[in-house]
C-alpha cells in the first residue's frame, strides 16, 4: 500500500498484517502511523495497493467500515459544552444506535473505563487522563471488533499511563478484541502488545511477534546452580554449548546452538551432580529492535 497527499508519499509500499490482539504500530513521529490508521479507516485513499478488515466485506463503504472499527485519535476532538456521558452517548447515536440503547451503553463503557462518577462533568473540566479514557470509551461505545488507538498515552503522567495501558490489555485479553495501538512510546508496546509492526519514513523495516523480535540471534541464558559449577561448565561444553562463563559463584551465562535443547542445561547439572535454581532466558530490549531496525533503514537509503 502507498499513500500520497499530492507529491509528498508518507507511506511507501507497506505489506503487513495486523493479527488479532492487541498489535504495536511502532515509529517515530512522521513515520507514517496516522495515515495508514486514516487509510483503514476509509479516511484516505490508498494511491496504490489494497487493503482489508476481517469481518468487512471488500468494497464496503466507509460508513459500514467504520461500524467495525472503533478510533481513538491522537487529538481532542471532544465538545466543550458536553459533559462525559452525552459525549460518549452522542457518539453512540451517530453510529446509529437507538437513543434508549445508545444512553445504556453510555453508561455501561463509562463505567468501564473507570468515569462512572465523572461521567455528568464537563468535558473541558477533564484532566488529561480523564480526556484520553472519554475518547476510548467513545471508540468503544458501539462494539466494535477492531479499535484502534493514536498515540493514546501522549501527554500522560506514569499513573495515567499505567491505567490506561490496563484497559487496551484488557480489550484483546478479556473481551476478545483486536487493537492497534499507534504510539513512538517503545515502553508502551513492549507492555500490552504480542505483535509489533515498526515503521521508518514510511516504510515497514521491521515486524513479527515481539518474543520472536526480541530473541538474539544467539540463544543465551542465565542459569543459577547450587554448586560444582566447574563441573557443569564441563558438562556443558561437552553437550554443545557454544560459551559458558561464570558470572558468580552461583551463576554462569551459557549459550547454545538451537541444536540443542534446553533440557540438556538441566541434564549436564545432574551429571555434575548439581542442581539448577533458575533458569531465565536472556533477550534483546524493543528499544534494541527498534533501533537496530531504523539503522539497517538507514545504512540501505
Amino acid at each position: 500500500m502507498t499513500i500520497r497527499y499530492g507529491a509528498h508519499v508518507a507511506v511507501q509500499d507497506v505489506d503487513a498484517d495486523l493479527p488479532s490482539g492487541c498489535v504495536g504500530l511502532l515509529g517515530r513521529n512522521g513515520a507514517g502511523k496516522t495515515s495508514i490508521l486514516k487509510a483503514l479507516l476509509g479516511l484516505v485513499r490508498p494511491a496504490a495497493g489494497e487493503l482489508s478488515i476481517a469481518g468487512v466485506p471488500r468494497g464496503a463503504s466507509a460508513v459500514e467500515l467504520r461500524r467495525h472499527v472503533g478510533y481513538m485519535p491522537e487529538r481532542d476532538g471532544l465538545l466543550p459544552g458536553l459533559n462525559g456521558y452525552e459525549t460518549v452517548r452522542l457518539a453512540a447515536e451517530l453510529s446509529g444506535i437507538p437513543a434508549r440503547i445508545a444512553a445504556r451503553r453510555a453508561h455501561e463503557v463509562l463505567w468501564y473505563v473507570e468515569l462512572g462518577e465523572q461521567r455528568y462533568r464537563p468535558v473541558a473540566g477533564y484532566s488529561a487522563g480523564m480526556r484520553q479514557k472519554v475518547k476510548l470509551a467513545v471508540a468503544l461505545v458501539h462494539d466494535p471488533s477492531i479499535v484502534f488507538l493514536d498515540e493514546p498515552t501522549n501527554g500522560l503522567d506514569p499513573d495515567g499511563r499505567r491505567d490506561l495501558l490496563a484497559l487496551v490489555a484488557s480489550l484483546a485479553r478479556d473481551f476478545g478484541k483486536t487493537v492497534v495501538l499507534s504510539t513512538h512510546i517503545l515502553p508502551d508496546v513492549d507492555r500490552v502488545c504480542s505483535d509489533v509492526v515498526v515503521l521508518e519514513k514510511g516504510r515497514v523495516v521491521a515486524k513479527g511477534r515481539v518474543a520472536d523480535l526480541t530473541r538474539g540471534v544467539a540463544r543465551r541464558f542465565r542459569v543459577e546452580v547450587d554448586d560444582h559449577q566447574d563441573g557443569v561448565c564441563a558438562a556443558l561444553s561437552s553437550a554443545g554449548a557454544l560459551d559458558v562463563a561464570r558470572e558468580d559463584d552461583q551463576r554462569l551465562l551459557v549459550t547454545l546452538p538451537d541444536s540443542v535443547p534446553i533440557a540438556a542445561l538441566f541434564a549436564a547439572a545432574a551429571r555434575a551432580g548439581a542442581s539448577v535454581h533458575s533458569l531465565v532466558e536472556e533477550r534483546r530490549s524493543l528499544a534494541e529492535v527498534f533501533l537496530g531496525a531504523i539503522g539497517d533503514a538507514e545504512g540501505i537509503a
